[in-house]
């Protein structure tokens, strides 16, 4: 199968999870509009393509088949990927966790966009000063805390006692999270010891490892939702 990959140019974004999984699977894909342009996202958002309509990117194209959403595009690319276990309880927690990623993701975008996502950062910077101290201090602890006890949970190398999409997407939080936050992620990683071995397996995978080194991987920036202002870390 030959997969269709639709995400915005220019930033990693959440189709950065999607992508991951691509990549360490060796899957042959495209990634459209970074050859065609984000113009080419169009037809399909306004309902003009077959198959069901995304309401924003990421989507994935196979065949005639569209999927939506970072998690449903997860679980869908699971099996034929070979990243999830074959039971059905299993792919029912993988997707589980997946969600919980999800949730993770949301609050790390509303750190620096409290207010409105179409106001620019500096138009609410004192807001998310606030919402920056509360993701810090309660919401990061009890998120990856969780994580490191599923981890614990499934043998201590991996959530679900083998590697599968939710290891890529947990490095990618990690990753993320080290660029936006990197003097309070030095004083929780400690307390994180399985997380941050996973985060370090991952990278050493490789085609993760030649992926990370290449051009398609594109540098966290100020554009994407893991964003590092300094005003907005602290240890």
């Amino acid at each position: 199968m030959h997969y269709q990959l639709y995400y915005w140019t220019g930033i990693q974004g959440r189709g950065e999870f999607v992508r991951l999984a691509l990549e360490d699977a060796g899957a042959d894909y495209t990634d459209v509009a970074r050859e065609q342009g984000d113009a080419v996202m169009d037809t399909f958002l306004d309902g003009q393509e077959d198959g069901a309509r995304p309401f924003a990117p990421p989507f994935l194209k196979a065949g005639r088949v569209v999927v939506a959403h970072v998690a449903n595009i997860l679980h869908y690319l699971g099996p034929p990927l070979g990243l999830v276990p074959g039971a059905e309880s299993r792919r029912v927690q993988a997707l589980q966790l997946q969600l919980s990623v999800t949730d993770l993701v949301a609050e790390v975008h509303d750190t620096h966009h409290p207010i409105a996502s179409g106001l620019y950062y500096e138009d609410q910077k004192d807001e998310a000063r606030r919402r920056a101290e509360d993701l810090r201090e309660n919401r990061l602890p009890k998120f990856l805390g969780y994580f490191e006890d599923v981890i614990e949970q499934g043998g201590g190398l991996h959530p679900l006692r083998e590697h599968s999409y939710v290891d890529l997407s947990l490095f990618q939080v990690a990753a993320g999270l080290d660029y936006m936050f990197p003097r309070r992620m030095q004083t929780l990683w400690p307390r994180l010891p399985k997380l941050h071995a996973l985060k370090a397996r991952v990278e050493q995978r490789p085609r993760i490892a030649a992926y990370l080194a290449s051009e398609r991987r594109l540098a966290f920036n100020t554009s994407g939702i893991f964003r590092h202002y300094p005003e907005l870390d602290a240890a």
